[in-house]
Formats: C-alpha cells, sequence, structure tokens
C-alpha cells in the first residue's frame, strides 16, 4: 500500500500525461504531414547498407526484391550519410511491409517521431537535474513540444530531428556520466555517442564535449579524478568499435572513411542556390549570420528573448566568481549547455561549411538553447521572488509574466493553426516580408495536400501534372502517400501537355505570372502562399 502511495505522486501522473499524451498525438497526427523531399533517398540509403550488410554476413539473402537493382555502396553518392535509423527501418520494412510501401512510409514518420518523445525526455531530466525541479524540467519539455517548426519535422525529417533528439540523449547520459563516473555509464553514453554519430557526423561533439568537461570535472572535483579518467579511457575505448559497427561503410576502412565523412560535412559537394535575404546566393558562399538569422526568424519571440537572458545572466554569474561558478555543478551544466548551443555555430561560421534550408543542419543546438531560456526564465522568477513587494521590479515582473502568457497562447494558437505546415512558421514576420527574403516550404510536404485537391475536384481517370524539377524532388513522391485509386489516375508529362502546374516557391520566390496557367487553389500559412496550383 505504502508504495503504491509513492508512486502516485504529482511528478508522475503528470509526466506520465505528459509523454503518454505525447505518443497519444503522435499516432493520432503521423498522417497529417505530406513526404519530405529526402525522405526516399533516406530510404534508398538504408536499402544500400542493408544490401552490403548481407553481401557481408548473409549472402542468401541478395535475392530478396527490396534488395536487387540497387548500387555498390562504396560507389553510391551519399554513402558518407549516416544509416543509424534508416538500416533498422529497412530491416522493419522488409520484414513486414515488403508489399506495401504506403504503410513502411507512414511507420517511418511515426518511428521518428518517437525519437522526438526521447528527446523530449531527455530534456525533462536535463531540466529536471538542473534546476532541482521536475516542474522546471516539465517546462523545458513543453517549450521542446511549443516549437512549430521542431514539431512538424518531428514526423518527417528523418536526419536532423532524429540528430537532435539522439543528441538530447546525448547530453542526458553525458551529464550523469560527469556527476557518477561508472563503467556502465561510459558504455552507455558510448553506445548513444555511436548512434548519434552514424546519424549526422556531428555526432562526434559528443566526445569533444565529454573529454572537455570530463576534464573540467576532475579540476572541480579532485577526489574523483582516477575515477572520471577510467571512465572517460574506457568511454573512448568503446565509442570509436560502436561508431563502426552501427555504420556499415566504415567497416572496410574505418579511420579513413570516418575522416572522409567529416571532411565531406566540414566542405559538403552541395552546390544549390539558396533563396536568403531577397537574394539567391550559392550555398557555399552564405554569410555568416545565416543560420543565426533562420533561428531567430524562426523560434518564437519569447523562447529568443528568455535564451538571450539565459545566456546574459549564465555569462554575468560566471564573470562575477568564475572559479565559485565552475566548481558548482549548476555553473558547469549552464557552461555546457553553452558549449553545446554556440560550438557548432562558431565551428559552421570560421570553416565556412555548406548549409542550406534554412538551420536544419544545427538543430540538434536546439535543446541548448531551450534549456539557457528556461535559465533565464528562472533567472527572472528568482529576481522577481527577491524584489521587495511594492518595488518597480515586482510590477515588470507582473506585466513581463502576462506578456509572456501571450505570447505562449499566440504560439500554441499558430501552431494548431498552421498544422500540418508548421514547416513554414515564421515568428514575427509578415507573409509579405517572408515572401521577399526567405524560402517557404523547402520540404514540399504541402504537395501531397495539394495532389489531393485536384483528384478531389477533377473526376477524370488521367490527370496529367506538369513534370518539371518540382514534379520529380517534391509531387511524385508525395503522390506515394495517397490512396492508391488516386495514384493510378495520376500523370506526369511535360509541361506542354499538362493540365495542372504546382508553384513550390522553393527556387521560385517571386510570384508565377500567367504563362504558368490560372491559378485555381492555394494552400498558405499566415497569409504566406506555399503551393500554388494552377490550371494549364
Amino acid at each position: 500500500m505504502q508504495l503504491h502511495k509513492n508512486w502516485i505522486t504529482p511528478r508522475r501522473i503528470s509526466t506520465t500525461l505528459f509523454f503518454g499524451g505525447l505518443l497519444l498525438l503522435g499516432l493520432l497526427l503521423h498522417r497529417d504531414y505530406g513526404m519530405g523531399c529526402d525522405e526516399p533517398l533516406e530510404r534508398e540509403a538504408g536499402y544500400l547498407s542493408l544490401r552490403y550488410v548481407a553481401q557481408r554476413i548473409a549472402p542468401q539473402l541478395l535475392e530478396t526484391r527490396h534488395l536487387t537493382g540497387l548500387a555498390e555502396l562504396r560507389t553510391y553518392r551519399d554513402a558518407d550519410h549516416g544509416v543509424a535509423f534508416q538500416l533498422p527501418m529497412a530491416v522493419i520494412e522488409t520484414a513486414f511491409f515488403r508489399h506495401n510501401l504506403q504503410g513502411a512510409y507512414w511507420l517511418r514518420h511515426l518511428l521518428c517521431f518517437g525519437t522526438f518523445v526521447l528527446g523530449v525526455w531527455a530534456v525533462y531530466r536535463l531540466g529536471t537535474d538542473r534546476f532541482g525541479s521536475w516542474r522546471w524540467g516539465m517546462l523545458s519539455a513543453v517549450v521542446m513540444v511549443l516549437s512549430p517548426r521542431i514539431f512538424a519535422e518531428a514526423f518527417y525529417n528523418y536526419k536532423d530531428l532524429v540528430f537532435m533528439s539522439l543528441f538530447a540523449v546525448g547530453g542526458l547520459t553525458l551529464t550523469r556520466l560527469l556527476r557518477r563516473p561508472t563503467a556502465g555509464r561510459a558504455a552507455t553514453h558510448a553506445l548513444i555517442t555511436a548512434l548519434a554519430t552514424d546519424v549526422r557526423i556531428m555526432g562526434l561533439m559528443l566526445p569533444v564535449l565529454t573529454i572537455c568537461f570530463g576534464v573540467l570535472e576532475m579540476w572541480a572535483q579532485p577526489s574523483r579524478r582516477l575515477a572520471m579518467a577510467r571512465t572517460l579511457a574506457l568511454y573512448v575505448a568503446a565509442t570509436g568499435p560502436l561508431v563502426v559497427l552501427f555504420w556499415p561503410y566504415l567497416w572496410d576502412a574505418p579511420v579513413q572513411r570516418l575522416w572522409e565523412c567529416f571532411n565531406s560535412y566540414s566542405h559538403y559537394r552541395q552546390t544549390m542556390q539558396v533563396f536568403y535575404l531577397g537574394k539567391m546566393v550559392s550555398c557555399q558562399r552564405l554569410p555568416w549570420h545565416y543560420l543565426s538569422v533562420w533561428l531567430i526568424v524562426t523560434t518564437p519571440v519569447s523562447y529568443t528573448l528568455l535564451f538571450l537572458g539565459g545566456a546574459v545572466s549564465t555569462l554575468r554569474e560566471f564573470l562575477r566568481r568564475q572559479q565559485e561558478f565552475i566548481k558548482d555543478v549548476a555553473g558547469r551544466s549552464d557552461l555546457l549547455f553553452g558549449a553545446w548551443c554556440l560550438g557548432p555555430l562558431a565551428f559552421i561560421a570560421l570553416n565556412n561549411s555548406a548549409v542550406y534550408d534554412g538551420w536544419r543542419h544545427v538543430y540538434f543546438i536546439y535543446p541548448a538553447f531551450v534549456l539557457l531560456a528556461v535559465r533565464g526564465l528562472s533567472a527572472g522568477v528568482h529576481a522577481w521572488q527577491t524584489a521587495p513587494l511594492a518595488s518597480a521590479r515586482r510590477q515588470l515582473g507582473i506585466g513581463a509574466a502576462a506578456l509572456l502568457a501571450a505570447a505562449t497562447a499566440h504560439t500554441i494558437a499558430r501552431q494548431v493553426a498552421d498544422h500540418p505546415y508548421q514547416c513554414a512558421y515564421f515568428s514575427f514576420l509578415p507573409g509579405s516580408v517572408v515572401e521577399s527574403l526567405f524560402e517557404r516550404d523547402y520540404w514540399g510536404i504541402s504537395a501531397r495536400d495539394g495532389l489531393a485537391w485536384v483528384l478531389a475536384h477533377d473526376n477524370r481517370s488521367n490527370v496529367t501534372i506538369s513534370d518539371t524539377l518540382n514534379s520529380k524532388l517534391f509531387i511524385s513522391n508525395n503522390a506515394l502517400l495517397l490512396p492508391s485509386n488516386d495514384q493510378a489516375r495520376l500523370r506526369f508529362v511535360s509541361n506542354a501537355r499538362a493540365d495542372y502546374f504546382f508553384g513550390m516557391y522553393r527556387w521560385h520566390p517571386e510570384a508565377y505570372d500567367a504563362s504558368y496557367g490560372t491559378p485555381i487553389h492555394e494552400i498558405r500559412v499566415a497569409g504566406l502562399p506555399i503551393l500554388t496550383v494552377f490550371r494549364r
């Protein structure tokens, strides 16, 4: 009876309801989103790696239909992309969805969101440990969920969102290792590090953070130096083999190919043009502020202001009492969040790495961004609580709380109203300004609903769609998510013979003229057109 009473606590009830509700929400919503343009390529990468594994350990499986007609992994253009998520997905599809490609994609959406829930849980635990209260940890988790772009891409961005979630778990296993260095925690952290690295090569930042903050921990806690040194040595020894194990491309030449993958990330071969601040610019020559500007304009303003407050508060305390701050566990946690958040931005800016599609390549810094934002709110609440009752600080705090509540309500309203197109969420810029400055639905997920609308309003047995670059990258992919009878009615033909043209606004930011036909349907997000269907 006592055990039963101990289990029923506000913390357990709240966390069970929150994370259970989040999983249920994913189950209800995972079919609402279209297909991102990278999804077929990601699926192919998983199958190429699965075929390579079969060649090495089970050649009898090579005759399986899903493994025939594929290129060799060693000559595959994107072999340097990790497959820690895609390889298991290929195995599951081969086992259970051999004749149901659409079902396989829906499952990928659901499991991608499942990894996001895991990442949110990690942020909850990190917030709970840092602020000493499960309520502050829950607030951190809520902020993660109430982030429109992050929430939407959690269903179809197999690379950046899966990596973000695993990196968040890596942040949690790192802090646990630092607080109590044991062999078990070193092995767990090495496993998460390997999985994160085998999704995106920037997972190698975890070993850098681990060693740096392990050394800092040894300085702050001299009595644990020997235990920490042993744990770090075990972690490093375990991480390398695990990274190779979960990434088949590395098996033949681990060190050489891992180095090649890292160099590929540092100097990525992509040369496409992106629309930024009203100009078409090569992704190889973007200005240093590209990522920061995209982060600011696509993140709720209140979160950005709280982040600035948390960063300034952390820096001020560090400068005021350096040694005492570093010796404090909370201070070292704040330094870890700062390095996690700002380090990658500095590395990419200084290294001039190619990035594109907004700031998705550094989504993995967002958990640290959120935790620093909550740090800013915590500092503000503490300042308000310690102020005299009749002081101006008290009145200012009440006004700030009212504004924060209103901003949160607005974010919730936008996240619901924009569904399922939160990928085109901009926090404070009106649609007319966004049109002239930034890319919109660069994933192309709106194409599925555009196709569904056309097929619902055209009852002919053959409906022809313009076979342009947009069709190849965005539209034909999304046709796979339509009912089979609708798929059979679609024909992709030359522009001159097509009945319909889809204006996607990715590499065509300006309005489409009359030569494309008559606009008959449009999908908008807060007044911003992200897809226009033309009848030709």
